[in-house]
C-alpha cells in the first residue's frame, strides 16, 4: 500500500518533464543547438534562411535504424534542396559522435548534439533517454507536416508530401 502513494508521485513528476507533442499548424520552437562542428545553429534563422526547413530526431547515431533514417536524407538531399529544404538532424549524442556519424555517412547537412536535449523538449519529446524518431516539416515558422516513426523513406515521404502540397496550391486551369 505505500508503495501506491510512491508511484503516483514518481509519475507526477515525470509528467512534468514533457511539454506537449508538437502537431502540424504548430509553431516551431526558435532553439538552439550544439552542431557536429561544435558551433551553434539557431533554428529560427534556418527557418528564415529557407522556403522549407525538416528537422529530424532519431535516437543514437551509428545504429541501424538511425543509419537508413540519415542516409535516406542523404540519397534524397539533392532533390530536397530542389525543393528549398533545409535538413537538420537531432539525437542525444555528443558532438564527437555526431561529426563520425556525419562523416561515416557523408551527410551533407548538420547533426545537433542536443546532449542537454533542448531541442528534444521543445519540440514536446519526454527527452527521458534519447529522442524519438519524428520529423518535422516548417514553412514559415509553422509545422506544415510531421512522419513519425520512419527510417528508409523519410526523404520520400517529405518528397511526396511536398508534391501534394504543391498540387494543391496550383491554380486550376
Amino acid at each position: 500500500m505505500k508503495a501506491l502513494p510512491f508511484a503516483c508521485l514518481f509519475l507526477a513528476m515525470f509528467s512534468f518533464l514533457r511539454a506537449d507533442p508538437l502537431k502540424v499548424g504548430d509553431t516551431a520552437p526558435a532553439v538552439s543547438g550544439t552542431t557536429d562542428t561544435g558551433t551553434t545553429l539557431n533554428l529560427a534563422d534556418v527557418y528564415k534562411a529557407n522556403p522549407y526547413t525538416l528537422i529530424y530526431f532519431y535516437p543514437k547515431a551509428g545504429t541501424s535504424g538511425c543509419t537508413k533514417q540519415g542516409c535516406s536524407l542523404r540519397d534524397g538531399f539533392t532533390e530536397l534542396t530542389k525543393k528549398g529544404v533545409a535538413v537538420v538532424g537531432v539525437s542525444t549524442d555528443t558532438v564527437e559522435a555526431q561529426k563520425k556519424f556525419k562523416e561515416e555517412n557523408k551527410f551533407p547537412f548538420p547533426l545537433i548534439a542536443d546532449t542537454e536535449k533542448k531541442v528534444i523538449k521543445a519540440f514536446g519529446q519526454s527527452g527521458l533517454l534519447f529522442a524519438s524518431r519524428e520529423a518535422y516539416l516548417i514553412k514559415g515558422g509553422k509545422i506544415i507536416y510531421k512522419d513519425t516513426g520512419v527510417t528508409t523513406q523519410q526523404a520520400e515521404n517529405v518528397l511526396n508530401f511536398l508534391s501534394r502540397e504543391a498540387a494543391t496550391a496550383a491554380p486550376s486551369k
